[in-house]
C-alpha cells in the first residue's frame, strides 16, 4: 500500500484540477436569493465544493447557502476546525489574467480566490482525502466548514453557529504561516456630512466597493478650466503623488493611480482615494472633503484621527478608507476600516476619531469584532508551530499577530495558519493573486501533518 507521501503526491493534478473549477466561479457577494443568502455564484460555489467532497465519500452538510461542512472520524468527538470560506472580494483593476480564468503560467495559478481563500479550502479538503486514503485511525473528528460570507461581516458563520455544534479548537488557512495567535480587533466606522459648493466645487467623487479593500484607483469630477487643469497636475507633482487631470466634457476630470490591497496591510499599498484627497485640498476643496484630507489623507496610522497606538503583542493599529461617496444628491458618506491593537477599547477610538472630524461630520459604528488571542504555549499552537517545522525545516519562525480578521474569531480557541509562507509575495484582494502549486502542494502537507498531530 503506497504510503502517506505517496498518496500525496498523487493528488497533486487532481487537487489542482479543483481548485481550477472552484476559482472560476465567480464567488462575489450577490443579491440574495432563496437558498442563496449571498448571491446565486456563491451558492454555486459551495454546492460545487461539496459535490466534490461528496465524491470523496465524506458526509457533507449545506446549512441554507450561508456554510457547508465537510465530515470525518468519530462524530461528534472533540471536532477539529479547518474553517475557510468561498466569497470573494470583488476583482478591481489592473488585472493581467481573466481574474476567474485559473490560468496556470510559470506554476502559478491566477485568479481571484486562489490564495484568499480557495486554494488553502482546497488543500484543506485534500488533506482530509489523503488522510482519509491513508486509512489512519481518527480519535476526533475532522471538520472542515466552508464559508460564504467572510469578506463581507461573518453572517455565514453566526448562521452556523445557531444551527450546528460549533468546533472549540481549529484553524483557518487564510492568512500566514507559522500562526497567527493574534488577531487585532476590527472596527468599521461610516462617516457622514453634507455637500457644499464653497470652494472648488467638486461634482462627483465616487470611490470603492468594500471598506476592508484599499482602493488602486480613483477619480472625481470638477467644476473647471484648463487652468485648474494645470494647477491640478503641479500640486500632484509638487505632493509627489499619482494624480492626472484633463478636461473631460466641459468639467475637470481627476484621476488617481495607487496600489490596491488588503485593508489590515496597508503599508504595502498606496490609497488613490488619499492620494486624492490631498490633490483637491491643495485645489482649495472645502466642507466634508476637506476634512477628510486633513485627518485621513495618506495616513494609515490613525495619527490625525487621534487614535494612533500599538502595544507589543499585537502592534500598531491600521486606518483605512476604502469607501467615498460624494454628490450633491449622495451628500458626503465615506467608510473607515480600523484594526487595532488588543489593548485598544473601540468605543473610546470612536469617540476620539468623532472629536477629530467635527461636528460636520457624523461617525457611526457600522461593524466591530473584538481582538482575539490564544496563548503561544497552548496545545493547539505548539502542534501546528510543530507540523509547519516539520515539513518546512524552518525552526526560527514564532507565532504572530496580524491586522487581517480571520474565521479563527469564531472558535473559542481558534488560530490561523496558513496558507501563504514567509517571503511570498501578498496578493490578497490585488490585481494578479495567484498561488504558486508547489506552495499548494506545501500547504496540503503541513495540514495533513496538523490533523495528526492534534488527533491526542
Amino acid at each position: 500500500m503506497p504510503n502517506l507521501n505517496e498518496i500525496i503526491e498523487s493528488l497533486r493534478g487532481e487537487m489542482t484540477e479543483t481548485l481550477a473549477r472552484w476559482v472560476k466561479i465567480p464567488s462575489v457577494t450577490g443579491e440574495a436569493a432563496p437558498g442563496a443568502p449571498f448571491g446565486e455564484e456563491i451558492r454555486r460555489c459551495l454546492e460545487t465544493a461539496l459535490a466534490d467532497a461528496e465524491k470523496m465519500g465524506f458526509t457533507v452538510r449545506n446549512f441554507d447557502g450561508y456554510a457547508g461542512d465537510v465530515r470525518m472520524g468519530p462524530e461528534g468527538v472533540d471536532p477539529l476546525a479547518i474553517l475557510a470560506h468561498l466569497d470573494v472580494v470583488p476583482t478591481g483593476d489592473g488585472w493581467q489574467q481573466d481574474p476567474f480564468g485559473a490560468e496556470i503560467i510559470d506554476g502559478k495559478m491566477y485568479g481571484r480566490g486562489t490564495s484568499d481563500d480557495k486554494g488553502p479550502a482546497v488543500a484543506g479538503l485534500y488533506a482530509m482525502y489523503a488522510y482519509k486514503l491513508a486509512g489512519l485511525p481518527l480519535n476526533r473528528e475532522v471538520r472542515l466548514i466552508l464559508g460564504c460570507d467572510e469578506e463581507s461581516g461573518m453572517a455565514c458563520m453566526k448562521h452556523y453557529a445557531k444551527h450546528c455544534d460549533m468546533p472549540k479548537t481549529g484553524f483557518s488557512p487564510d492568512a500566514n504561516f507559522p500562526v497567527i495567535n493574534t488577531e487585532k480587533g476590527l472596527l468599521h466606522l461610516d462617516l457622514r456630512g453634507a455637500y457644499t459648493a464653497d470652494g472648488l466645487k467638486v461634482k462627483q467623487f465616487n470611490v470603492g466597493e468594500r471598506t476592508n479593500v484599499v482602493p488602486g484607483m480613483a477619480s472625481a469630477l470638477a467644476e473647471g478650466d484648463e487652468a485648474l487643469c494645470a494647477k491640478a497636475n503641479a500640486a500632484a507633482e509638487k505632493l509627489a503623488l499619482d494624480v492626472k487631470a484633463e478636461m473631460d466634457n466641459g468639467l475637470v476630470k481627476l484621476v488617481s493611480t495607487g496600489i490596491p490591497g488588503h485593508a489590515a496591510f496597508p503599508s504595502a499599498t498606496r490609497n488613490a482615494i488619499g492620494q486624492l484627497l490631498l490633490v483637491l485640498r491643495e485645489l482649495g476643496v472645502t466642507g466634508a472633503l476637506r476634512t477628510a484630507a486633513d485627518c485621513v489623507g495618506m495616513q494609515y496610522d490613525g495619527l490625525a484621527l487621534g487614535v494612533k497606538c500599538e502595544d507589543e503583542v499585537s502592534g500598531p493599529l491600521t486606518c483605512n478608507m476604502g469607501i467615498i461617496r460624494y454628490s450633491e444628491e449622495e451628500d458626503f458618506y465615506a467608510t473607515l476600516d480600523i484594526r487595532y491593537p488588543i489593548l485598544c477599547d473601540y468605543k473610546a477610538l470612536t469617540a476620539s476619531i468623532s472629536a477629530a472630524v467635527g461636528p460636520e461630520i457624523t461617525v457611526e459604528v457600522a461593524g466591530q469584532k473584538n481582538p482575539h488571542h490564544v496563548a503561544p504555549n497552548s496545545k493547539l499552537v505548539t502542534a501546528l508551530m510543530s507540523a509547519y517545522a516539520e515539513v518546512t525545516g524552518d525552526t526560527e519562525s514564532q507565532p504572530m499577530a496580524i491586522g487581517g480578521g480571520t474565521y479563527a474569531k469564531m472558535l473559542e480557541e481558534g488560530v490561523a495558519f496558513g496558507g501563504l509562507f514567509p517571503g511570498e509575495e501578498e496578493l490578497a484582494h490585488q490585481a494578479g493573486e495567484y498561488i504558486s502549486i508547489d506552495s499548494l502542494m506545501k500547504n496540503l502537507y503541513i495540514f495533513v501533518k496538523a490533523i495528526e498531530k492534534l488527533q491526542n
